[in-house]
């Protein structure tokens, strides 16, 4: 019961932008480039400003780039086999491989570990946050309605505000330069609006679903990989990083999360099977309600 306790206001923030969508109707898209160029940065600069550096970020960020190039590995071949086309194996990258280690994973590690663990579950995310607006990106502009080529879609990654946003926060941080309070304020204000932003875009996508457009066959493949292959193969990468227990099993958790609401976001942005990738966010986060549980069991919490 705690546990739903902790998911519920994320469901809140999915109606409250569902509802808003049926009865107003907004521009979607526009609050989507909103969240991902003018507010996700200044989380990004926060968080690596704010926490301190060590050697285990050389571990998490490793980790969690392994992870992901082993999710494209499974999600291609898996793309062999249905034979889909170049923006149907987008959004079944955008689905599978992203998780949402953000505003769900960190409470549930919060709840679960308490404040040692959510410290490290607020590194994972935003090093997710990177890899999601990098290599996320590329494919996502890869397979978009704009048919862009490789190219073009590196173009689109080196765009990305969120990139240099986390660059500037490691060397300020390195450097020992002090950012003055009242700018961290304006900062965080910025950041904190980010990922209730992102969750609204979400619940309003879900509102203008076109079921006829989704297939449920990507749906249900998508939904594998990310609930059960992802903490599968989390579990098998931790098995050999010369880690503690604790990061362990925040990045076995973290990695067990549905797909990241931020993927809805990218999908409409670049036109890439929008339809498809937030029908497959909403049934991740839905069947998480019993997977989560299992995992944290499974992990002995």
């Amino acid at each position: 019961m705690d546990l739903l306790l902790i998911i519920l206001p994320v469901f809140i923030i999915f109606f409250i932008g569902f509802i808003g969508q049926r009865l107003i109707g907004f521009d979607i898209k526009s609050i989507s480039s909103a969240a991902l160029y003018l507010m996700s940065p200044f989380l990004a600069f926060r968080t690596f400003y704010t926490h301190e550096l060590s050697i285990d970020y050389v571990y998490i960020l490793g980790a969690c780039l392994l992870l992901t190039f082993c999710l494209l590995g499974v999600v291609w071949l898996s793309s062999l086999f249905m034979q889909t086309t170049r923006p149907q194996l987008a959004a079944l990258i955008l689905g599978s491989v992203f998780p949402n280690s953000g505003n769900y994973g960190a409470p549930v590690v919060l709840f679960a570990l308490g404040a040692v663990g959510f410290d490290y579950a607020v590194v994972i995310m935003v090093f997710h946050g990177l890899i999601m607006n990098t290599i996320g990106i590329f494919f996502a502009s890869l397979g978009g309605e704009e048919k862009n080529t490789w190219q073009q879609a590196v173009h689109k990654v080196l765009r990305m505000p969120l990139v240099y946003a986390s660059l500037l926060g490691v060397l300020l941080q390195v450097l020992n330069v002090t950012v003055p309070q009242s700018v961290m304020e304006g900062v965080g204000l910025a950041a904190d609006a980010s990922i209730p932003t992102v969750m609204l875009v979400l619940g309003m996508q879900l509102a203008v679903i076109s079921r006829k457009k989704v297939a449920y066959r990507f749906v249900t493949t998508a939904t594998v990989i990310r609930m059960f292959v992802s903490p599968l193969l989390a579990a098998a990468i931790m098995f050999f990083l010369p880690v503690n227990d604790l990061l362990k099993t925040v990045f076995i958790i973290q990695a067990a999360m549905p797909t990241a609401a931020n993927t809805t976001m990218l999908s409409l942005q670049f036109g890439t099977e929008p339809d498809l990738v937030s029908f497959i966010t909403f049934i991740t986060t839905i069947l998480s309600i019993l997977t989560i549980p299992f995992v944290l069991f499974f992990l002995g919490i």
